[in-house]
């Protein structure tokens, strides 16, 4: 029975211990924190004591892993030292996936614990003598032990420690069988790469084993890359440790040797031969294709540029041995009889593997140290690779490889971040070579291969979308940039493209029903490249713009035609969704004043009734209306002062105009579906609302429209979309609203916008609506989403400003006139029937400052004065309240704090007073935070907040 209780109580300390470490969310996490550091200082030391010498006593005697009770006993206790160790010692909840940042805090009172060699050798015994299962946790207890902070040792402690975890490492690594268990395996791969995290090279190469143990790590790492199918995650952190070390190399003050020269370019040669061998292995059995993961792909690449670089001289040699050899088997069997498919995919496989490889190595010249000699390698890699695609594109569109394309795609563009750009000595050696097999001498000549690349791939991929959005990424990267964009457009394929941007060259434009409408989305990132191009020469050109809009021209003037006969819908409905794509492309490039005119004279009157009948037919369709609404989005941005149009112009108010008839037709229309289910209620709904609030956002704030206008003339534009705004919001609740993300950071700042410039719409709003929108203001405030928190601040602000300036006039002559007194009276009247509504966000902001990891301070302290101002009698309750829920000593203490808070602040709202609130505050929060860190004490939400 004693085993049985024994088991029991460590699971409850285990369980105890994760569950101080869990934030609470329904309380404040200062409360949280308070207890989680309570726990910390008084019993987490003893809890992994206790935990040692538990496991102590089971390795001092025989363990009979037959016993079931003890070996459940052995993984309980290890789970325990695992949750100690795992400890959130400072409360910064780091994010558990940066799982190369971690650095563990361990407090300076558990040094002792940690300076006994026992410590440590204790958990590599527990490894070598457990089986698997509960191996690999004491493993797992060993990473957190390599991760402990540096500062906890003086720095001869610290090289003593180092040696015993090195010490380590290599026992395990001299009987390796432990590490044919894929959990053991992993953990110590990420023990591996703990060590260099932690350890900095000129500190590894001064231990003792130093020079054995890394020839152990390499053999190690070597054996695991040639395994290419075997736990690609554990690789990961290999690869991580061989990366931080090469990148250490430069700053090495010790004289001992590193011999990373030695073993680097092996590490890299194994890489690249276990890749390539895998091909054949891959297509013969017909294997899952590591080059299908890009993602992890990528990530390996990334991590062995650097090491690549190490003794590049090495890594060359091999892979122009390799690229040639493939080369020449891959031109043997283009001329060979037909029927050899098998090795065909073989040895395009390994091609588009060596692609990847030279991009990755010419990419790792921006991380390592280089010489010329080095750029004339790249140069020799190079040579290689623009000539295999010379080769390739010959022989489109016969003849197609997804991979090699976008192997070329991706070297491409490391070659483009390396060599290719404003900064770059024109002289780099990399040209020499290049000039004489290739005739390209200088980055002018790369360009026009770049775009020769980009427009073949647009005519020749059309059907497939990953070649073609890597592709007009690639196009979009190159048109960033000023001075590249004055080159391209001196180069023909460019002026080719801007000529011919049609279906009939460039077949993904099409909108033919075999093309799927998600792939559209890859039109908006062709039209921004392709109108930064335009803009480089346009000027004022109005006769050039429409030129380049006549392909959209003549599809509007078909959709016009199509739509008044009345017939192809689904061909009229993709038209219209090709275009909305194209058009926000176009206008998203177009940052002009200038530019933005001609758009819009070409797109109004003509074309945006066509957009709003298609919003009216197809607003059940998501797939048509968002295209659609995040273009008028993109037309109601100001961005650089663009619609900013002449005195005498009414565009602004035109374009306001036509956007408030979308926004209203789109509202009515999507409310007349009903109750939706849950899972499509944001694809269906809730996008759409959540893009017209962007745009309407846009719209308020842009500075382009006199709203007073509409009122004055007697045009109801504006007041339609403000209700249709009030009749899309109250079919959204309150959960949602805070739920989705995009909506939220939609809805928030349109409502900052509304309270800052008409708080006359909000004071007229029925008294329900307006008590949906304060609550969820007051919901808004305690979101972790600063951008939400911040623009709750403000519009509360704004509305708590407006009330207290109602107030302060109140009684005066009335020089204002009648309508804004009214106002005023509307929104004071509402307040007064409505107490609580104030009072529940003033505790919610009080709570914020004094409980909560408050990161947007100034925020909150902008509406907080106006709030106590307004409601002074409440705001007594809450600090008498808070000051009576501490203990005798810490009272007078806290009423000195809130004293000082107020202490120079007068009656009003100037910002001279603001400002002084502010500063007050800041110092407040400092103090109360120091009053309240030894004892428990109750936060304000424990007060009757409806009171």
């Amino acid at each position: 029975g004693t085993v049985e209780h024994c088991i029991i109580g460590v699971i409850i300390l285990c369980e105890l211990t994760q569950e101080m470490n869990l934030v609470d969310y329904s309380r404040p996490s200062a409360k949280h924190r308070k207890i989680a550091t309570s726990f910390r200082d008084t019993s987490l030391k003893d809890i992994l004591v206790l935990a040692c010498s538990l496991l102590k006593q089971v390795l001092a005697k025989p363990l009979n892993l037959q016993d079931q009770d003890q070996q459940s006993l052995v993984m309980q206790v290890l789970k325990l030292v695992l949750s100690c160790l795992n400890f959130d010692f400072l409360g910064s909840s780091a994010d558990e996936s940066a799982d190369d940042l971690c650095t563990v805090q361990i407090p300076t009172t558990w040094r002792t614990i940690f300076l006994e060699p026992e410590t440590l050798d204790l958990f590599f015994n527990l490894y070598h003598s457990l089986p698997p299962l509960l191996s690999q946790l004491a493993l797992s207890c060993l990473v957190q032990f390599a991760s402990t902070r540096r500062s906890l040792f003086s720095s001869p402690e610290r090289a003593k420690y180092l040696g015993n975890l090195i010490k380590g490492v290599k026992r395990i690594l001299e009987n390796p069988q432990g590490l044919s268990d894929p959990g053991n395996y992993h953990e110590f791969c990420r023990f591996l790469a703990r060590l260099k995290t932690n350890y900095q090279l000129g500190e590894l190469v001064l231990v003792k084993e130093y020079a054995e143990v890394i020839g152990l790590i390499a053999n190690f790492t070597i054996t695991s890359l040639q395994h290419w199918e075997f736990a690609p995650n554990s690789v990961h952190y290999l690869l991580t440790l061989w990366q931080r070390m090469v990148a250490s190399v430069p700053f090495v003050k010790s004289a001992e040797p590193h011999l990373l020269d030695t073993y680097a370019p092996e590490i890299t040669k194994a890489f690249i031969t276990s890749r390539l061998e895998s091909v054949a292995i891959v297509v013969r059995d017909n294997l899952e294709d590591p080059l299908d993961d890009t993602a992890t792909v990528f990530q390996q690449l990334e991590q062995l540029c650097t090491v690549s670089r190490c003794e590049y001289e090495k890594t060359c040699t091999l892979l122009v041995q390799l690229f040639d050899q493939n080369a020449q088997n891959y031109q043997k069997l283009l001329h060979a009889a037909p029927g050899l498919a098998v090795d065909m995919a073989i040895q395009e496989g390994r091609l588009a593997w060596l692609i990847y490889l030279v991009g990755t190595v010419v990419g790792g010249r921006l991380t390592y140290t280089s010489t010329d000699e080095h750029d004339a390698m790249d140069g020799e890699l190079s040579c290689r690779v623009f000539q295999l695609i010379s080769l390739m594109d010959t022989r489109l569109p016969h003849c197609t490889n997804e991979k090699i394309e976008l192997a070329v795609l991706w070297f491409l563009d490391q070659f483009r971040k390396t060599y290719v750009g404003d900064q770059l000595q024109r002289t780099s050696k990399v040209y020499a070579r290049m000039s004489e097999v290739l005739g390209i001498t200088d980055d002018n000549h790369v360009l026009e291969t770049f775009m020769t690349k980009i427009v073949t791939n647009l005519k020749y991929w059309g059907r497939c979308e990953p070649v073609i959005s890597r592709t007009l990424q690639f196009l979009s990267d190159l048109s960033v940039g000023y001075i590249l964009l004055k080159k391209l457009v001196k180069i023909d394929a460019v002026k080719f493209m801007l000529k011919n941007h049609t279906s009939e060259h460039f077949p993904f434009l099409g909108i033919s029903e075999t093309y799927n409408v998600g792939d559209f989305r890859c039109r908006t990132t062709f039209y921004t490249a392709l109108t930064r191009l335009l803009m480089v020469d346009l000027g004022e050109d109005e006769d050039e713009f429409e030129n380049f809009m006549l392909p959209l021209t003549v599809s509007f003037e078909t959709v016009l035609q199509i739509f008044n006969n009345n017939f192809k819908q689904e061909e009229v409905k993709r038209m219209l969704i090709g275009l909305a794509r194209d058009l926000r492309g176009i206008a998203f490039a177009l940052n002009t004043k200038t530019s933005y005119t001609m758009l819009f004279d070409w797109i109004y009157p003509a074309y945006l009734p066509v957009l709003q009948r298609a919003i009216e037919r197809w607003y059940g369709e998501p797939a048509c209306t968002t295209p659609i609404l995040k273009l008028l989005a993109e037309l109601m941005q100001n961005r650089s002062q663009r619609l900013n149009f002449d005195v005498s112009s009414p565009n602004g108010i035109l374009l306001f105009r036509e956007a408030s008839k979308m926004i209203c037709t789109y509202g009515n229309q999507i409310l007349s579906l009903g109750s939706l289910s849950k899972d499509k209620i944001y694809p269906m709904k809730l996008k759409g609302i959540s893009i017209c609030y962007s745009a309407l956002k846009s719209a308020l704030c842009g500075n382009y429209v006199s709203f007073g206008v509409f009122k004055l003339y007697g045009d109801n534009h504006f007041d339609n979309v403000l209700q249709a705004f009030v009749k899309m919001l109250l079919s959204v609740s309150h959960s949602d609203l805070l739920q989705y993300r995009k909506l939220s950071q939609s809805y928030y700042p349109l409502l900052e916008c509304l309270t800052q410039d008409h708080m006359s719409f909000i004071t007229n709003l029925e008294p329900p609506v307006l008590l949906y929108v304060l609550t969820s203001l007051s919901e808004g405030l305690t979101t972790l989403d600063t951008v939400v928190s911040s623009s709750c601040c403000t519009s509360l602000d704004y509305m708590v400003t407006y009330l207290f300036k109602h107030i302060a006039k109140e009684g005066k002559k009335p020089l204002r006139s009648r309508e804004a007194m009214q106002a005023g009276q509307r929104l004071l009247h509402f307040m007064q029937q409505n107490p609580d509504v104030l009072q529940q966000m003033m505790s919610v902001l009080m709570n914020t400052i004094v409980f909560e990891d408050c990161r947007n301070q100034w925020s909150v302290s902008r509406p907080l004065l106006g709030l106590i101002l307004l409601n002074e009698k409440y705001f007594s309750e809450l600090r008498a309240s808070l000051i009576n829920s501490q203990p005798l000593p810490k009272q007078e203490v806290l009423g000195q704090c809130f004293r000082n808070l107020m202490e120079g602040v007068e009656q009003n709202l100037s910002v001279k007073n603001r400002d002084r609130f502010t500063q007050n505050l800041s110092v407040f929060r400092r103090d109360v935070a120091e009053a309240l860190r030894s004892d428990g004490h109750t936060d304000l939400s424990s007060l009757d907040m409806m009171s």
